[in-house]
């Protein structure tokens, strides 16, 4: 019988302004696909969790995914607050199937193998077999 695989955290940049012009109290596009998100169902084991910045300003809305000591980190970006709801939902259910974070290229939704800023290591990382 396999283990439940480790519960999976959805990070969105809620500083994230995608190069629009904001207005002092008007809603960032980061806080819009925050607020989106959480108003959506999600996967089974999935959080979403608004974070203060990624560093990733030039690159639209970005957001990381993130689970348990065994699976790689994601972080994606070039996300619009409208149009990459379904998308992220769909992108972080086939990630939370895996035990290793690594969703099978093939299976992988296209903005995903295009706008994939950094693939962080697991915490606990199987040294490289070197032969």
């Amino acid at each position: 019988m396999n283990e439940p695989a480790a519960p999976v955290e959805l990070l969105v940049c809620i500083k994230c302004k995608r190069g629009t012009e904001v207005a002092e109290d008007g809603e960032r596009p980061g806080t819009a696909l925050f607020n989106s998100l959480r108003q959506r169902e999600l996967p089974d084991g999935v959080t979403v969790t608004a974070v203060e910045c990624l560093q990733n300003c030039d690159s639209g809305c970005s957001v990381a995914m993130r689970g348990g000591d065994l699976r790689w980190t994601y972080v994606y970006g070039n996300l619009h607050e409208v149009s990459d709801t379904d998308l992220l939902i769909e992108g972080v259910a086939l990630y939370g199937d895996t035990h290793d974070g690594l969703i099978p290229w093939r299976q992988r939704p296209d903005h995903f193998k295009r706008n994939c800023i950094a693939r962080i290591p697991p915490v606990r990382v199987a040294a490289p077999n070197l032969t």
